[in-house]
């Protein structure tokens, strides 16, 4: 009997000591995933610099930046011009100071003819003020036909009361642009110009101006549509308390953006090449070819490389590195060859180093075998290595999609200051006008003069190749 209660005490003693280890193994498992999360930056990873906190670590520290350092040195390079203040020919006011007295002998000089005259000027701003135009209609009789008849008013005058085109030029300006919220909108134009004008009225002016730049917009789209290459990008932001989806196609010569309640709602109708960061539903587009941020790729090695230790990781950060110093137009097909020879034996470095790894326990009995952080990358390395040294081969194909991330970085900011939008049509309303400007800032426009043309019906226009 003695020995039949060993028995099972000691079966039972198995079993507690198999769930124990199965627990111990979910819990490390887990508090290595929560370690590793917790030492994810903006510097290896996909998180904004504003997640990073008071956390942040110094700049004297930060030695191993995925950012290519500068080729110049610091400051103003040779032949720039500079932008020095200097005097004009014609100021607005002179101010005449007169010698009367010799400042060292007190010798009276009034009767002494001047030899020459010093100058200095000082360039400051008027004192702003509101400038008030009045319009006066004729009103007569006609000895003829006996009607009263009046002179017609000019068509953009239609009310007793009128804003004009420099005020909301600066009102469009300061909420889209500069985006200033609207309450400190009004509150700018009461200080600087004494002018008591509601947030209604502010958020009226948007809305005509985005009427009229919408067309320009859809044309804006259809050449990006066309373009040789473009950058895509999204992120979510909030419409009546709920997540949408804002997305960015531009390029260099021209910006475009769009809302959408899913975030799969791509554009239809792209040719060309289209660079992202590896989101995979943009591989369901028809009709374009892939090219890869390698800029995500750099950060996501160096976690593997600092966090998991995978020596892999930084040989293939330094080819990256190389790959983006070398210059295109002195590529030739050996140096092509070799470097993506060596792209491959480091891909099968990887490789060969997951294998040697114990595998990793899954929860459930269904889908693919769990895989590290590492290993999943050196895969996608492998899967996608053409469109990942697309850059590399073909010259008008940039290194990152920084051009989409600084287009929709602004659209952050705005989140940031003023929180969501109420309603969607106030949302289409700041993306029509935000990629007007954006691409009349890439087409070197000034954007103040541009707001005031098109509101006067003569928009600047546009070039695309």
């Amino acid at each position: 009997m003695g020995f039949v209660r060993i028995k099972i005490e000691f079966k039972i003693l198995l079993s507690k000591n198999s769930q124990l280890r199965s627990e111990n193994y979910q819990l490390r498992s887990e508090n290595s995933q929560l370690c590793r999360r917790s030492k994810l930056d903006s510097s290896n990873s996909s998180k904004p610099p504003s997640s990073d906190g008071l956390s942040k670590k110094p700049a004297q520290k930060r030695t191993s930046s995925t950012r290519e350092k500068g080729l110049k040195p610091n400051g103003g390079q040779k032949g720039h011009k500079g932008s020095t203040l200097k005097q004009v020919d014609n100021p607005d006011r002179v101010i005449r100071h007169s010698l009367d007295q010799c400042p060292k002998c007190s010798k009276n000089l009034r009767s002494i003819s001047i030899e020459s005259i010093s100058k200095r000027q000082v360039f400051d701003i008027p004192e702003p003020k509101i400038f008030v135009t009045e319009h006066q209609s004729e009103v007569k009789r006609c000895p003829c036909c006996m009607n009263k008849v009046s002179a017609e008013f000019p068509y953009s005058i239609n009310s007793p009361a009128h804003y004009g085109s420099g005020i909301q030029t600066l009102s469009v300006y300061l909420l889209h642009y500069q985006l200033i919220p609207e309450k400190r909108v009004k509150a700018l134009f009461e200080d600087l110009f004494k002018l008591r004008i509601s947030t209604a009225t502010i958020v009226d002016i948007g809305k005509k101006f985005s009427q009229i730049v919408e067309p320009i917009q859809v044309r804006v789209l259809e050449n990006l549509k066309k373009a040789p290459v473009k950058h895509l990008d999204e992120t979510g932001f909030r419409i009546g308390g709920k997540t949408h989806w804002l997305h960015v196609v531009s390029n260099i010569l021209g910006t475009h953006y769009r809302n959408s309640v899913k975030r799969k709602n791509l554009l239809e109708g792209v040719k060309g090449i289209i660079i992202h960061d590896h989101w995979k539903p943009y591989f369901s587009m028809k009709e374009v070819q892939h090219a890869l941020c390698n800029a995500h790729h750099l950060r996501e090695l160096k976690a593997v490389l600092e966090i998991d230790k995978e020596p892999w990781a930084g040989n293939m950060s330094r080819i990256l590195r190389v790959i983006r110093k070398m210059s295109k137009k002195a590529m030739n097909f050996k140096r092509i060859e070799r470097i993506e020879a060596i792209y491959d034996q480091i891909v099968s470095q990887g490789l060969k180093y997951h294998e040697d790894q114990p595998p990793l326990e899954k929860k459930g009995s269904r889908g693919p075998p769990k895989r590290r952080k590492g290993h999943n990358l050196v895969i996608r390395l492998r899967d996608f290595k053409v469109e990942v040294l697309r850059c590399f081969k073909e010259s008008e194909v940039p290194f990152t999609n920084n051009q989409a991330e600084q287009d929709i970085r602004m659209m952050k900011v705005k989140q940031k200051i003023s929180g969501g939008f109420r309603t969607e049509k106030g949302s289409k309303t700041f993306c029509n006008i935000r990629g007007f400007l954006s691409t009349c800032r890439k087409q070197g426009f000034n954007l103040f003069e541009s707001i005031k043309q098109t509101l006067s019906e003569i928009p600047p226009e546009f070039s695309f190749p």
